[in-house]
């Protein structure tokens, strides 16, 4: 096979599809109507925590999908963080401090300086630390916020030839 077959049949464009989060959704009842048992656990009302979640799942940022719903970046971010979706502004070592700091082990100024974040990305860490996902809640959402398990499937089929095995690594 020559550099001429590969390249057969290919076009260039000059424009990129947007392209949001494939999601899978066969529930009958709004995400609304599913979120209002989780009410009082939720920093926000359910109509906005749903809005925040279809603008998260659309591509948006949680700020952007925050704003959609006229709630702050930071409550947008709590509501993410309930609902199961991994919103921590800091890595593993940074997480630790932050535990440190919440075990009283480590001053929160020092915690703080060795993170390397600001005043609100270590109150959304803190805030991560301390409060679990509600499971039932990430349930109730039945795949608005991760991939469909079709297309999941699909591209790992197609892509199965270029991906390595435990195997290769040797």
């Amino acid at each position: 096979m020559g550099l001429a077959d590969i390249a057969a049949g290919l076009e260039v464009t000059s424009e990129q599809r947007t392209r949001g989060v494939a999601t899978v959704d066969a529930t009958d009842a709004s995400l609304a109507e599913r979120l209002v048992p989780f009410a009082d656990d939720l920093p926000c009302a359910p109509e906005d925590a749903a809005t925040v979640v279809e603008t998260y799942a659309g591509g948006e940022s949680v700020g952007t999908s925050a704003r959609a719903a006229g709630l702050p970046p930071m409550t947008g971010a709590k509501t993410l963080h309930l609902l199961g979706e991994s919103v921590s502004p800091l890595g593993p070592t940074g997480r630790e401090m932050v535990r440190d700091w919440l075990d009283a082990t480590l001053p929160r100024a020092d915690a703080l300086a060795l993170t390397g974040a600001s005043e609100t990305e270590f109150a959304l860490a803190a805030y991560v630390e301390t409060h679990d996902p509600l499971a039932e809640a990430r349930e109730a959402l039945e795949g608005a916020l991760s991939p469909s398990g079709d297309a999941a499937v699909e591209k790992r089929e197609l892509l199965g030839e270029t991906m390595s095995d435990s195997t290769d690594l040797r």
